[in-house]
């Protein structure tokens, strides 16, 4: 039997897989780097390959396609810590067997490694693989969830198919969109987008289809629409849930003929557009209200993605802050600011409404509006505040309490214990100061604790007397 070839520069890693393969009854071999396997690829040839992606002295996306090249069949599994969807889109795209972000479930790995070897005789050739990558990222995520995203972004790189992508507001839909065009067979062609419920119902029809000059009062000339514009590329319909009816039957009517009338035409125009739809809203639901045509949603429903929001993925947040405030901080050529552990810890506990969006504005109203480099819990805006320390009303603390560990819980938070922790202790203290107006030595008795315990408290969750 071929042995499972292991190629990390990092030790611990190449560690973990000995130890877990060698309770299996599959031979493998380990290698600190991609020279190494390719020396040994010259004259030994592995059942699958579980590669880094970045190691000093070569990329597994390199290897990758070598081996892609001289050996297509056999399954090559790429792992990488840096979890970018440029990363997983290049993996795809050279033909990888599957994309296993760090840090993984062993088992998992392990499932994938005999999924990979029973498979082995059915994988695609795939050479020319796509190693580029950028300093910053399209997208970041290194949740769960956000890794299922990459992968169907990378596995439909190839693809023409219509998407409905799911998601509240400002959880980034339109950057997915732009991701399935970007890594798509029509990347050199057209991406337009339009929010469908910005424009008045009146005008809509107008800018999706165009219109003939004198087709109403003020169609001094004629207007290529949306459709025309994005002829051989793509088009994003944002909020497609908020279509008015009579827009929804044209609009099939388009996907099912690939054609359409200008407002005011009497000549057919023959269109070749890829379809991405995306909505906040429930279109099963609406479609049972009898507010969204069923043939549409059928349409539109061919390969559907959900995009988490930010509350499902807050292990993201931390490296978001970081991304938007070196985002912030460039654009405005200033310093980029550095955010406290404890500012990061309190900021992973907000609910965020916004999703990314509000997020992000929050970084930018830090990089311009703290006062010094290091942003700490008192340097965030009011409402934030508010907006982790508030009860439901009509409840008891404890029932608060309860509701929102079982609902972090739910959402496979992390941390839950600390990050509370954190919050509770930060209530406690800032009440029990403003009860003795600052006196720290009867807040320290009334708490319960030494002075020079709540002095440090204090230091450590910025708490401002």
């Amino acid at each position: 039997m071929k042995p499972i070839w292991i190629i990390d520069d990092d030790k611990s890693i190449r560690w973990v897989f000995e130890k877990a393969l060698a309770r299996t009854d599959l031979e493998f071999k380990t290698f600190p780097s991609v020279v190494d396997a390719l020396n040994t690829l010259t004259h030994e040839q592995p059942q699958v390959v579980v590669s880094d992606i970045r190691m000093p002295n070569g990329s597994g996306l390199d290897f990758l396609s070598e081996i892609k090249r001289k050996f297509p069949d056999i399954p090559v599994i790429i792992m990488t810590a840096y979890s970018d969807l440029e990363s997983a889109v290049a993996a795809f795209q050279g033909g990888a067997f599957e994309y296993l972000a760090k840090p993984f479930d062993v088992d998992q790995a392990i499932d994938i490694i005999k999924r990979a070897v029973e498979e082995s005789a059915r994988q695609a050739s795939e050479s020319d693989a796509n190693t580029s990558t950028e300093e910053t990222p399209e997208i970041i995520g290194q949740a769960p969830s956000m890794q299922e995203v990459f992968r169907a972004i990378g596995r439909l790189s190839r693809s023409h198919a219509t998407v409905l992508i799911n998601g509240e507001s400002g959880s980034g839909k339109e950057l997915v969109a732009r991701a399935l065009h970007r890594h798509s067979p029509r990347a050199d062609k057209p991406f337009i987008a339009l929010n469908t419920a910005a424009i008045p119902k009146d005008l809509l029809e107008s800018e999706l289809f165009g219109h003939e000059r004198g087709a109403f009062t003020g169609a001094a000339a004629a207007r290529r629409g949306r459709f025309e514009q994005a002829d051989t590329g793509t088009l994003f319909l944002d909020e497609i849930g908020d279509m008015p009816a009579d827009l929804q039957t044209r609009l099939l009517r388009v996907l099912s003929d690939g054609q359409f009338y200008r407002v005011g035409g009497h000549q057919p125009i023959k269109v070749n557009v890829r379809i991405i739809a995306a909505t906040h809203q429930d279109l099963e639901e609406r479609v049972k209200q009898g507010l969204f045509r069923e043939d549409l949603f059928h349409r539109l429903n061919v390969i559907r993605l959900r995009l988490p929001a930010l509350r499902e993925r807050r292990e993201d947040i931390p490296l978001l802050i970081k991304h938007f405030l070196q985002r912030s901080a460039s654009e405005l050529s200033v310093e980029a600011k550095q955010p406290t552990i404890a500012a990061l810890k309190y900021l992973s506990a907000v609910n965020w409404s916004g999703n990314v969006r509000q997020l992000e504005n929050v970084c930018h109203w830090l990089t311009v509006m703290a006062p010094g480099q290091s942003i700490d819990i008192a340097d965030l805006p009011p409402e934030l505040k508010e907006d982790v320390t508030k009860a439901p009303i009509g409840s008891t603390w404890q029932e608060a309490l309860a509701a929102e560990v079982k609902d972090a819980l739910n959402r496979n938070e992390q941390n839950v214990l600390e990050t509370r922790t954190h919050i509770f202790e930060r209530i406690l203290i800032e009440r029990a100061l403003e009860h003795t107006h600052g006196r720290r030595i009867e807040a320290a008795h009334q708490l319960g604790m030494g002075r020079n315990t709540l002095t440090r408290k204090i230091q450590e969750l910025g708490i401002e007397e």
